[in-house]
């Protein structure tokens, strides 16, 4: 049940940002790449914001992370961000953005059988299993018909396919790890101990790719700034903190509905500003995966519930 201290406006505007921003960095990255290097941007995008956030919570008194706190935030920075999120940011210079999306909306499938798999929850339940079913058979679709929508680097849809599915995985490796280990006390500070690493190992390995080499900065379109701009300020800080509060404040089942919602935000903004017409397999798949995704969480719920009632009993 929502927090009986949160107001109903504050909940709608918390949503809506995790909602309508989350759903709509997928086609802004795509435009922020265009001209710049994947993973220099993305590195620099959350050491920025990592930066912004870390040194906003320590000015208002925060206590200073502990250097075993800080490796912790090494290993789960990378996992969600240096893999999770830097995959897809290579993800959308072979994808739509809208396949990138519904391709990323498999983590909740994927927490649910390494979930089990680890120990760290109970076996999936009957709902979970059929979600997972409907989920592989979407993501088949998207595969076998790759969508012929304008993509920077064209040819390499299985590529594309393979990164942003390693992508989710590895990120929900790391937030099964997440759950028996925090950086800090406070989750915000702990959000930006993960971005500035997650930012730096992003960074070293663009520089390792030879990203730098060549680049200038006046090469970069208007465009692509403003893109980078929005990734940082509402992409990383204020949809961010936004999810944060509402896991503090709503049933976890109900803040992680952003995972069948921003799938859906994406295909229709790259349909209604890049370019990105959805074909019949297309719309298929992402009705399969948004399917699949909503009974893995309703069957993850259900579990919680029954669970409950037992102990109450």
């Amino acid at each position: 049940m929502p927090n009986a201290n949160a107001s109903r406006g504050a909940l709608f505007a918390a949503f809506a940002a995790v909602y309508l921003i989350w759903g709509s960095t997928y086609l802004v990255m795509k435009f922020a790449v265009a001209t710049m290097p994947p993973l220099l941007m993305a590195g620099t995008r959350y050491g920025l914001a990592g930066g912004l956030l870390y040194g906003f919570l320590r000015g208002r008194g925060v206590p200073r992370p502990t250097w075993r706190g800080w490796g912790t935030a090494v290993i789960i920075g990378v996992c969600l961000l240096g893999f999770g999120n830097g995959g897809t940011t290579f993800g959308v210079l072979y994808l739509p953005s809208g396949t990138t999306a519904l391709l990323v909306a498999t983590v909740p499938m994927f927490l649910a059988v390494l979930g089990w798999l680890s120990g760290v929850s109970a076996r999936p339940r009957a709902l979970v299993w059929l979600g997972l079913a409907v989920g592989l058979a979407g993501m088949y679709l998207l595969a076998a018909h790759p969508s012929a929508a304008p993509v920077q680097r064209p040819g390499h849809a299985a590529l594309g396919v393979g990164l942003v599915l390693l992508a989710a995985f590895v990120w929900s490796v790391g937030s099964l790890y997440s759950k028996g280990h925090q950086p800090a006390p406070s989750p915000f500070l702990s959000g930006a101990m993960q971005m500035l690493c997650g930012g730096a190992a992003m960074l070293v390995l663009g520089l390792l790719r030879g990203e730098a080499a060549g680049f200038a900065l006046a090469q970069v379109s208007a465009k692509s700034w403003l893109a980078y701009g929005y990734l940082v300020t509402f992409g990383s800080i204020v949809a961010f903190t936004a999810y944060i509060w509402l896991l503090r404040n709503v049933e976890p089942a109900l803040a992680g509905t952003y995972a069948f919602v921003n799938p859906v935000v994406a295909v229709l903004l790259g349909w209604a500003f890049g370019g990105e017409v959805p074909h019949p397999q297309l719309l298929g798949g992402a009705g399969l995966i948004v399917l699949a995704v909503g009974l893995v969480v309703l069957g993850g719920r259900q579990k919680k519930a029954s669970q409950a009632e037992e102990k109450a009993t």
